[in-house]
């Protein structure tokens, strides 16, 4: 295999400032602390924190042919980020947020579509994008083109070829479930936040959560549960409940995604089960200390030192 990890789907310029308590009346203006841009979105803050603790990563996704594009493409080169199957896409912008960080760490964002919505993997193009030990889609529900089968296709023939499969989503409704029933089956790790999860199934407790979602073919659940921790379920009855780093959160944005990353580092390492999503939520925790997805995350052995040293509220 060419690569250790592909990440698909949502790739977003952000442009991200706090504190911010409300948005200024007319034309007046507030000041801030902090200003930050990043790479960002459910596949592209994967894409980054995975080529920050080693792994070989390659991008698929689409950007705008504009200024925004070019940008997030540059700056995935910075980490080494195979960039040949990021789209150009004609007649759209590159999906962009105004991220405005709440003094708790909360991300009210405006954000303008784009071209997740307007990329899509020829068949062509399948061999390249699975030429992977690890394939994770983030984003569905967002990428209007591939949701409409394609990436059912996809994940169908990375099992076929043996190929890991990991799974978040952009979701908010049971509206968005039809989206994402035809992927469980084909998904070794299906990665929502409790409030995705609850959104998506309809349902308030977690255990019922996690065995619906197993019900639909998922091999593996796991839920992040923000302050909380985070839970996983599989097929095997397998069971782990793991408290949350204590910090001291700045913005949450992209720690999720950064999650997905840290937990996909793990199954690069050969680590249990339990160790890669210690190794998951340290990553997200590390990614909630600063402002713009994954500033804070630097390289694996920083990782490793912080799941050393920070404590958790367990």
């Amino acid at each position: 295999m060419s690569f250790d990890y592909t990440s698909m789907g949502f790739y977003t310029f952000d442009a991200l400032c706090r504190p911010v308590t409300a948005i200024p009346p007319g034309g007046n203006t507030f000041f801030v602390e902090d200003f930050a841009i990043a790479v960002s979105g459910a596949a592209g803050c994967a894409a980054i924190v995975a080529a920050k603790h080693g792994l070989n990563v390659q991008a698929v996704g689409g950007l705008g042919d504009d200024l925004m594009g070019d940008w997030v493409r540059r700056r995935l080169g910075d980490f080494g980020i195979d960039t040949e199957l990021m789209q150009h896409c004609k007649g759209v912008a590159t999906s962009s947020s105004i991220v405005t960080t709440r003094p708790d760490g909360q991300r009210p964002a405006l954000h303008k579509l784009g071209a997740t919505g307007a990329f899509y993997v020829d068949d062509d193009q399948i061999d390249r994008v699975l030429d992977t030990r690890i394939l994770h889609i983030g984003g569905v529900g967002l990428m209007d083109a591939m949701d409409k089968g394609r990436n059912a296709e996809v994940l169908a023939e990375a099992k076929a070829r043996g190929i890991t499969t990991t799974l978040d989503v952009f979701a908010s409704t049971q509206d968005d479930f039809p989206l994402i029933r035809p992927l469980l089956p084909h998904t070794d790790f299906f990665l929502p936040s409790q409030e995705e999860a609850m959104a998506l199934s309809g349902l308030t407790d977690l255990e019922d959560i996690a065995s619906f979602l197993l019900d639909q073919g998922a091999g593996a659940v796991i839920l992040t549960l923000g302050a909380d921790g985070a839970m996983y379920r599989d097929q095997k009855g397998g069971r782990i409940d793991l408290p949350a780093y204590r910090i001291e959160v700045v913005c949450s944005c992209g720690c999720g995604d950064c999650f997905n990353a840290g937990f996909a580092t793990g199954l690069h390492l050969g680590r249990d089960m339990e160790e890669c999503i210690r190794l998951a939520q340290a990553s997200s925790a590390q990614n909630a200390l600063g402002l713009g997805s994954q500033a804070v995350i630097s390289s694996l052995e920083e990782t490793l030192k912080f799941m050393e040293t920070c404590p958790t509220r367990g």
